[in-house]
């Protein structure tokens, strides 16, 4: 079985390597979107898109042209994957995963892409890497990369650059082991399993919020574009880093261990963006409760829904287990015990009391062994059915 696993380590480069990487980064912004812009001009004019050998063509003119001799400097191939990351964006928006490409702005997050492994030269005794056009670089050698390099991607983010090694290597085929759970996700607990014990939330943003909002405020206050308007604005993207930092640190330690400890994992199939959409309305159609729904979503997106999904996904993959994606709906208003579905079974947020057979138990625990009910039917059967009975069980102490 291969597996590909990327590795991110922290760069480490002198003055002249700095600049190079900045020239190359924005050399692959000015060819997405010089690419994006022939493209709506050909839609405009009722051309067809171009696909990604056609732009290639371009690229080599653009190289070799008068105008923008300059693109000739920087590497070829991550000019081209720029290119390619263009033809992706297009087919994730008319696969509908996506909304239209846009253009890439000056001063957002920098990268570009080493596609080729032959070009790239890896020596982690002495911690360097070897990039076309860079030379050898030093890195923060944390831990020990197995596997074979495939590519690089180097990018910028609050004053630092970073390289991510994608590797492949072969392993053996894993035999899952440990019980079967369900996993109920939260504002209040963050996820509470069908076994009873459940995970705090850590709500990174929440706890920077306050010292955010200060240097937000001491930034509008200052001429954009000036010394101190940049040095604002640099103070705001490492606090904002920080807070990512520390929710995919969460986010990682919480999927390992469950993913380790349970061969089937069932979790609820939502859909957070239509559960995240603002509350405000127009004009004509003013909303509800717009200052109650945006401290609601702020809360969601604080929890990190999505990555934590993704992460019990692959790291069961790896596993050899099962991570089971099941429908959403009535996970909290159906009974456990005697299957009765009814909005009043779940009084109160924290409270589960059923009207039809009197049983009791906190409302996130009852969803997870809802939610486990349908995975274990889901993975009998394989496709989306009724939530069907569990055993009950009682509350233990947080994980």
């Amino acid at each position: 079985m291969q597996r590909l696993q990327a590795f991110k380590f922290e760069l480490m480069p002198n003055g002249e390597q700095q600049r190079n990487m900045r020239r190359f980064a924005g050399s692959c912004r000015f060819v997405f979107n010089k690419a994006l812009a022939l493209q709506r001009a050909r839609y405009e004019s009722g051309g067809k898109k171009l696909g990604y050998a056609g732009l290639c063509r371009d690229l080599t003119s653009w190289r070799n042209g008068t105008e923008t001799p300059w693109l000739s400097d920087a590497p070829v191939h991550p000019l081209q994957q720029a290119l390619k990351d263009l033809e992706r964006a297009y087919a994730n928006f008319f696969a509908r995963r996506a909304d239209f490409p846009r253009f890439k702005k000056k001063g957002d997050a920098h990268s570009f892409r080493y596609p080729d492994p032959k070009q790239i030269k890896l020596d982690q005794a002495t911690s360097r890497i070897f990039l076309p056009k860079l030379g050898w670089l030093r890195y923060r050698n944390s831990r020990v990369m197995p596997g074979a390099v495939r590519n690089a991607t180097v990018s910028h983010r609050a004053g630092k650059w970073h390289v991510s090694i994608l590797t492949a290597r072969e392993v053996e085929q894993a035999v899952p082991h440990g019980p079967a759970v369900g996993i109920d996700v939260g504002i209040a607990r963050f996820a509470t399993l069908s076994d009873g014990t459940f995970i705090a939330p850590l709500a990174s943003f929440k706890q920077h919020e306050r010292r955010l909002a200060k240097y937000q405020r001491r930034m509008a206050r200052k001429i954009k574009g000036s010394a101190n308007w940049r040095k604002a604005k640099a103070r705001i993207q490492r606090i904002h880093v920080r807070i990512a930092n520390a929710r995919i640190d969460f986010l990682h330690k919480a999927s390992s261990t469950i993913s380790k400890n349970h061969a089937m994992i069932a979790v609820e199939d939502l859909r957070i963006r239509n559960m995240t959409k603002s509350a405000s309305g127009t004009l004509e159609v003013p909303g509800r409760n717009v200052r109650a729904k945006s401290g609601l979503n702020k809360a969601i997106l604080d929890q990190g829904w999505g990555e934590f999904r993704r992460q019990l996904e692959y790291k069961s993959t790896w596993r050899g287990g099962y991570c089971i994606a099941v429908p959403a709906q009535y996970t909290s208003r159906t009974c456990p015990c005697c299957g009765h579905i009814s909005a009043d079974n779940r009084r109160t947020q924290a409270l589960f009391a059923c009207v039809s057979c009197g049983y009791e138990a906190n409302a996130d625990q009852v969803g997870a062994i809802n939610v486990l009910a349908a995975g274990h039917a889901v993975l009998a059967c394989g496709e989306r059915v009724q939530l069907g009975r569990s055993k009950k069980q009682e509350p233990t102490e947080a994980i």
